[in-house]
């Protein structure tokens, strides 16, 4: 079997991604089910072993960090609750501030984004996409959530944005999924009605973007 790490399928790392990988399809079989323990460490376990992964390896801290944070955002998403979903958003705003600085850092700085076509294109898409959400978002949340809300579509915007500066195409289409996984999100919990057939393919998708974007990002320190 191929494997992306030296030393096959016994090696530590390679060992730690399957189980990463294996936690992952557990969760997506179990996501439309009720909120359990078991579930939730699922969930968790999936990111926490990529950040385990990382470390393993040598990536850069910025990523180990902000694959931790996002697995303590898994943790809190994967309970029911609106304090819950405001412990999520804050975890993964955290872990997206935190790419940030770890895109920039690996780039070649902002002034790239306008040198190139594709770059400049992708960024387009991107600033569409996040000024749509969030004028949809706007007008069904309650006051309350409207700031968190804006303030978080804007840090995945700078999210997908920096990772556009380093040219590197694992994680500028980690950030491209990151952005759609939060999309199809924000559109299962607050644009389609509750009772909606939609919400089980969404909330699947959901964490298939997701999971595949931070693999994506993950790999692509690692192995580049």
């Amino acid at each position: 079997m191929m494997m992306p790490f030296p030393g096959g399928i016994d090696a530590n790392a390679n060992a730690t991604l399957i189980f990463s990988l294996v936690a992952a399809v557990i969760y997506a079989f179990t996501s439309g089910m009720p909120p359990t323990l078991a579930r939730s460490a699922a969930k968790t376990l999936s990111v926490t072993m990529l950040a385990v992964l990382s470390a393993m390896r040598g990536g850069p801290l910025l990523l180990i960090a902000a694959l931790a944070l996002s697995a303590i955002g898994d943790a809190f998403l994967s309970r029911d609750g609106e304090k819950a979903f405001l412990g999520g958003l804050g975890s993964f705003l955290l872990a997206h501030i935190v790419y940030i600085a770890l895109f920039l850092r690996s780039g070649a700085g902002m002034w790239v984004l306008g040198s190139e076509p594709w770059r400049g294109a992708i960024a387009l898409a991107m600033a569409v996409f996040a000024i749509v959400m969030l004028a949809a978002l706007w007008r069904r949340v309650g006051p309350g959530l409207r700031i968190p809300i804006a303030v978080y579509v804007l840090a995945i915007l700078a999210m997908g944005m920096s990772a556009l500066t380093t040219g590197n195409a694992w994680l500028i289409g980690g950030a491209v999924l990151f952005m759609a996984s939060d999309g199809v999100l924000a559109a299962e919990k607050f644009l389609i009605a509750a009772i909606s057939p939609h919400r089980a393919w969404m909330r699947l998708a959901v964490w298939v973007l997701y999971y595949a974007a931070q693999l994506a990002i993950t790999l692509g320190f690692l192995l580049g």
